[in-house]
């Protein structure tokens, strides 16, 4: 009476050795063809390699690495500044793909990057911005460090918005001194009004960001050396617009700002240097 038993207790057990070396074979395989996929990526034989990447994840849907090779791979395919329909796709997919890899691991840096700059390459700075924004407020997946990273890529984005178009020669003078010959730039508002009112803008949003940057990471050299460049383009502005007090007060800001960036640097060096001093102290290992 027991004999129906075993033989279903050992039918059972082999179908799940079975399954399982199964499920071994196929890791194995998709290994296999990622290696393969490599290879061929270094070749540039950009078709075979996406072959086989592709082959890899349907054998292993859960591989981790079969993605971002589909992604790499559809990337470098991609030719900025050409911008034929066939090349412009290669860039979305590849978007989407890195898009599909943010989705299960948001804190992934090559998909993160590869986004925001296949944007750039597009020159659809909207998106561009819209995906960074993104970054600088998931408070839930990115750590403050990051976030306040991608609040300090987009206020460079708005100095250089600004400072390109107030270091143009039709817009900047230097006036010189004739006791000391010394330089003095002056700065008068662009001819095109809309030039002006992009100063305004890139300027106003500027400063509004490395603050959130700094509120975020008060003591970050790098949001304060940005924080220190808007200024003066706010001083710039002012002065465009004849207004000597207040670019007269924005000039302090903009020194007071140069020189707590100045005091981070210093400190920054000497605990880059402490650190190596006790590295160097320490007896290596064994």
């Amino acid at each position: 009476m027991k004999l129906p038993r075993i033989r279903i207790a050992i039918a059972l057990a082999t179908l799940v050795v079975t399954s399982s070396g199964c499920g071994l074979i196929n890791r194995i395989r998709a290994k296999n063809e990622l290696n393969e996929a490599a290879s061929a990526y270094r070749d540039a034989h950009f078709e075979e390699a996406e072959r086989r990447s592709r082959r890899a994840l349907a054998l292993d849907p859960t591989n981790k690495t079969a993605p971002l090779f589909i992604a790499r791979i559809v990337h470098r395919q991609f030719k900025k500044g050409v911008n034929t329909p066939e090349n412009l796709a290669k860039a979305r997919d590849a978007i989407e793909l890195y898009k599909k890899i943010i989705q299960t691991d948001p804190k992934n840096e090559e998909a993160f990057k590869a986004i925001a700059d296949l944007y750039g390459a597009l020159n659809e700075d909207d998106k561009q911005r819209e995906w960074i924004l993104q970054r600088a407020t998931d408070k839930e997946n990115i750590d403050d460090a990051k976030r306040a990273e991608a609040y300090i890529i987009l206020a460079t984005k708005d100095w250089h918005c600004s400072n390109d178009i107030t270091e143009l020669p039709a817009n900047k003078t230097t006036i010189v001194d004739p006791k000391t010959n010394q330089g003095t730039p002056s700065y008068r508002k662009p001819k095109e009004g809309k030039d002006f009112e992009a100063v305004k803008l890139c300027v106003t949003r500027g400063l509004e960001e490395i603050e959130k940057a700094i509120q975020i990471v008060p003591n970050s050299e790098p949001a304060w050396a940005v924080k220190t460049s808007l200024l003066l383009e706010a001083s710039k502005r002012a002065e465009m617009e004849g207004k000597m007090d207040e670019k007269a007060r924005l000039d302090k800001q903009e020194k007071d700002a140069q020189q707590h960036t100045n005091d981070l640097s210093e400190a920054n060096r000497k605990k880059k240097e402490e650190e190596e001093a006790k590295k160097a102290a320490t007896p290596p290992a064994g």
